[in-house]
């Protein structure tokens, strides 16, 4: 314990001091980087290349540097399946507490359930904090259950849903799911449905590892329908046995993915009659979910009708459950109320739970109420006794479960509760002492270092994991830090203008929210002088920065954008050409001011080019002003309905977070109560009439 006592020490005073350095920002290196930082960097890259041998000659150099547990953790790790359990253990009690100590164990847990050495997995488990890998908690399982092989209906659940949770093929879940099939805590229905999944989000490998363990002779099926699902689908005649059936089924869902028509042609003419009627519904729920992710090209009309041929939806997953709700949501010029409540109502007890589903319930019940149903308020002069309608009632305690100015369908409850989003009150200001807690903070300070010298991944990863388990027990009931805990260490980050952790632990609290930490405004002056000089809202710009990159200056995402609006070359290119942006080079996108100059100026093209809707710009800013011109096809929506069924998650996400923030930020500039549903409006067909502003918007 004194050793352990004496490493935080000194390393919290390392930390501290190199803090109160050299300026520590998100947006590059510190300015006089030490001849130890370069070292970290290059072992870094040598971790990467996986160069044993490198790291090795490098780690006495390490000795005594803030980042240290870092060095120490990857020179263990490319060696990990080679090192004995004496230099294991002899790591996690020099780092004792750190991230890299449980780091290091989940790769430890990962090896030991590989290598079947379920005596010493046993013993380590208890110790893994983190706990948030799926493949170490199926082995975790898999060791209870081999100690006592009995019928157990938890454990059983615990490893369905982990399985069907990971998308890639892995040995923990497959090897815990192939030993309770043995064992018949899961059924072979599991274990197709598991494959079904895997075919339909086209990992192949994993949905072969589940036929594996049900069917294993059915492997050279497996192989040709993914080669070709009509080519097989034209050869089998007949579905004599249960695996023939699931094979066809696994068939007609690969086929689904890239030919709607032509899986449902199957379907009517050969092979709906010979499978079972479960069978059945799946692959119609799995055709209705392809169509209606054709927004633009498919009409919702088209989706409800191959829907409307499954019997009964409780046989579809949640996905497909989701697809059929945005389907009945877009129905036509007014949403098919009755599908999205008995959607929604099929889905399991956890996808209700989402704030989108919570919402859109609340909306179809509202609105199938019975026309004499009594009012929430009874009118003047009518007795008060009378009581609102159960039906009324329970859409009102949905939205009041999820009303706050926290995300797009709180605020919209909100609003739909009568209410304008507005700032909350600030929380009490932070004590001298809580401020140093957070500035003693080992893991803090090293994760703050290592964002610093350009470790952005390792940085965020010790931070997250410091705010997220910090002292177990001793915090919220939830684990982690508390509120209070989390405020301080926001402010911390945000003192130092690392502000995607600013934001994002401040954007964990519950009950203390400070609207300052967790919609920060930095380069204000800039921002908002460029935006109001194009005539674009400020806060819509902010909206969209804190989306795109959490205002880290130089920060790319894997496609190519770049700095804090995340242009892309050939966009910014294009945009300084047609503002007239003289001398303009591509090396000069990450410049503060070039940066926002450039995205400002395509966010505004792209919002004139689709009649001045911030949801379909902000489609457009994320996945190309393209897809946005199809999707607005069709029927005129309510955009937030529109937002719901953009077929892009990454994208629909993207849309519903920037006009949140928005309206957050709008709150925050103005100081005035704030409409979301007003900012949203309404999205439909583009008035052929009216010309195209920008045809060759990229």
């Amino acid at each position: 314990m004194l050793y352990k006592f004496l490493f935080s020490a000194v390393f919290t005073a390392a930390l501290t001091a190199s803090l109160s350095g050299p300026a520590m920002a998100q947006n590059g290196s510190p300015s006089n980087a030490s001849a130890g930082d370069a070292l970290m960097l290059e072992m870094n890259k040598a971790f990467k290349r996986g160069d044993k041998s490198r790291l090795t000659q490098l780690l006495p150099q390490a000795k005594g540097h803030a980042l240290e547990p870092w060095a120490a953790y990857w020179e263990l790790k490319t060696r990990l399946s080679d090192a004995s359990a004496q230099e294991i253990h002899d790591f996690f009690s020099r780092y004792a507490g750190t991230y890299q100590e449980d780091r290091l164990r989940n790769d430890w847990l990962l090896l030991l359930g590989q290598r079947r050495d379920w005596t010493t997995f046993a013993a380590e488990y208890p110790n893994f904090r983190m706990n948030d890998d799926r493949e170490v908690r199926c082995y975790a399982l898999l060791a209870e259950h081999l100690k006592n092989p009995v019928p157990d209906a938890r454990l059983a659940d615990e490893v369905r849903k982990n399985w069907y949770a990971q998308r890639d093929a892995d040995d923990g879940c497959t090897t815990a799911a192939d030993r309770l099939v043995v064992t018949k805590n899961l059924t072979p229905h599991d274990v197709w449905q598991k494959a079904r999944l895997a075919t339909e989000a086209n990992r192949p490998r994993a949905a072969r590892d589940a036929v594996q363990i049900i069917a294993p002779d059915a492997m050279t099926m497996v192989a040709e329908l993914n080669n070709s699902p009509i080519k097989f689908l034209s050869e089998k005649r007949l579905a004599l046995s249960k695996t023939r059936k699931e094979i066809i089924t696994l068939a007609l869902i690969k086929m689904a993915t890239s030919d709607i028509e032509g899986a449902a042609f199957q379907m009517d003419s050969k092979w709906a009659r010979q499978l079972s009627s479960e069978e059945r519904n799946w692959v119609w729920g799995a055709i209705g979910k392809q169509a209606a992710t054709r927004l633009g090209t498919l009409s919702a009309s088209d989706a409800l009708q191959y829907f409307a041929k499954v019997s009964k939806d409780s046989d579809l997953s949640d996905e497909m459950l989701a697809w059929k709700t945005r389907a009945a949501l877009r129905a036509g010029s007014q949403p098919s109320w009755p599908q999205v409540l008995s959607a929604i109502n099929a889905m399991s007890d956890d996808a209700r739970k989402d704030p989108s589903w919570t919402y859109w319930k609340a909306r179809a019940l509202l609105a199938t109420l019975p026309a004499n149903a009594p009012a929430a308020t009874p009118p003047p002069g009518v007795a008060q006794t009378i009581s609102i309608a159960p039906q009324r009632a329970e859409a009102l305690a949905l939205l009041q479960s999820i009303a706050s100015v926290r995300g797009f369908y709180e605020q919209l409850a909100l609003e739909e509760l009568g209410q304008k989003i507005t700032v909350p009150a600030k929380p009490a200001p932070l004590t001298a002492e809580e401020k140093e807690a957070a500035r003693l903070n080992p893991a803090l300070n090293r994760g703050a270092y290592a964002i610093a010298i350009g470790l952005r991944s390792e940085g965020v990863r010790e931070w997250n994991y410091a705010t997220n388990l910090h002292q177990p027990g001793s915090g919220s009931e939830r684990g982690g830090m508390s509120d209070r805990e989390l405020l301080a260490a926001a402010q911390f980050a945000c003192d130092r203008q690392i502000w995607d952790r600013c934001i994002n632990t401040s954007e964990r609290t519950r009950t203390d929210i400070d609207f300052e930490q967790r919609f920060p405004m930095p380069f204000r002056e800039t921002v908002v002088k460029r935006a109001q000089g194009i005539s674009l809202d400020p806060a819509y710009v902010y909206g969209l920065i804190r989306q795109e990159s959490r205002f880290i200056m130089d920060a790319r995402s894997g496609v190519g954008a770049s700095g804090l609006m995340q242009v892309m070359p050939a966009t910014a290119r294009w945009t300084a050409k047609k503002i007239g942006l003289d001398g303009f080079t591509t090396d000069q996108i990450n410049d503060r001011d070039t940066n926002i100059t450039i995205g400002t100026a395509y966010l505004k093209l792209a919002l004139d080019d689709l009649n001045g809707s911030m949801p379909m710009a902000a489609a457009a800013y994320n996945a190309g002003p393209g897809r946005p011109r199809t999707w607005r096809n069709g029927h005129v929506l309510d955009a937030a309905i529109w937002a719901e069924n953009v077929p892009f998650s990454e994208t629909r996400d993207y849309v519903k977070k920037v006009l949140s923030n928005t309206t957050n930020y709008a709150a925050i500039l103005t100081g005035q109560p704030q409409s979301l549903k007003a900012r949203l409006g309404q999205v439909g067909p583009r008035d052929a009439a009216v010309p195209e502003p920008y045809k060759d918007l990229p």
